[in-house]
């Protein structure tokens, strides 16, 4: 400042908060928490300082439980050995379990416990995870809820000013504070029951009539595709089917890629059957249909073969978007 420079300071633990390399540094330190975790056959991701263990077990069997319970806390245990020996503190009072299944084999699991340090975790009926609420029962009513609330308090200060702006800019502070939400982690939402997207649907028809500053009593249709805006269920579909195509071609995470089902291959050598995806077979609707695994190839194969063979991701968003855009206003253009 001035021309002066303050006097260094060697830096012997932690980097400095709002630097650039802050994230990656943070990343490479707590690196070796991979396996240590590792060592308990557990799953988990990282993300920052954000760590998420994961496993299954079968509830009908107490000794399953109890054993899947132990080997969480032992993990646990180990974590925060190495972190007391690397300068970090695991915080218990922010740690939270949650049991994910049918309701029905939830209600008869006896009462879960797991102990950290002084502090003894409970199951939770909902966690948020990286800004998305995860319910036990995979309903995402929470997050769906809390995105409507957000949206629509965006859309009540955008509908006050609306009178001093025109209709570029209104749609620029809608895709801002209200598009955005909706599109945020929107592919969780595949497979979910139509009343559920009805609620996003409503909130973005609220946003088409602002811009337009048309009534309620007004048809939603022409206006959507006068504005070329996705309905809410396409624009699930294009963020599944960007990944799919990310996944086939080595730009999307390995753990997406990996769980991807492998191209079918056909005894026909036409490409546009070798270019489709062979479709996981799922006991439960209500779950094994909504994965990644399952719900992708099954879109994917019902695209065109032009939007298939797409040769780069910026074509392929554009030609997907063109063949969303005309599924859902086909007629009404």
């Amino acid at each position: 400042m001035n021309g002066q420079r303050s006097s260094e300071v060697p830096l012997k633990y932690g980097v400095p908060q709002g630097s650039v390399l802050g994230p990656v540094l943070f990343t490479v330190y707590t690196l070796p928490l991979a396996d240590v975790i590792a060592k308990h056959n557990l799953g988990f991701h990282f993300y920052a300082d954000d760590t998420q263990l994961y496993l299954c077990f079968d509830p009908s069997q107490p000794s399953s439980t109890s054993n899947s319970l132990n080997s969480l806390a032992a993990c646990i245990d180990d974590i925060r050995t190495w972190m007391a020996a690397n300068f970090l503190k695991l915080n218990d009072d922010k740690t939270n379990l949650l049991v994910m299944g049918k309701p029905s084999v939830i209600q008869r699991l006896e009462r879960l416990t797991l102990k950290i340090g002084s502090a003894s975790i409970s199951p939770v009926e909902s966690a948020r995870n990286l800004g998305v609420i995860f319910q036990s029962d995979l309903s995402l009513d929470d997050h769906i809820s809390s995105t409507v609330k957000s949206a629509y308090f965006q859309l009540h200060n955008i509908a006050r000013i609306r009178a001093c702006l025109d209709k570029d800019t209104t749609s620029k502070l809608v895709h801002a504070f209200v598009t955005s939400r909706l599109d945020f982690c929107n592919s969780l939402l595949t497979g979910l029951p139509a009343c559920a997207i009805r609620r996003l649907q409503l909130v973005q028809n609220s946003a088409a009539r602002l811009v337009c500053r048309e009534r309620r009593s007004c048809h939603i249709t022409p206006l959507l595709a006068d504005l070329h805006w996705l309905p809410v269920k396409q624009r699930i579909d294009f963020k599944v089917l960007s990944l799919t195509f990310r996944s086939l071609h080595s730009m999307a995470p390995a753990y997406l890629s990996d769980i991807l089902p492998h191209q079918a291959k056909h005894r026909t050598t036409r490409f546009s059957e070798s270019n489709s995806l062979q479709i996981p077979r799922t006991n439960l609707k209500s779950f094994g249909d909504r994965a990644f695994s399952s719900y992708a190839p099954k879109a994917w194969n019902s695209l065109p073969t032009c939007v298939r063979t797409s040769p780069d991701l910026t074509s392929f968003k554009r030609n997907l978007k063109t063949h969303l855009f005309r599924t859902a206003f086909s007629g009404s253009l």
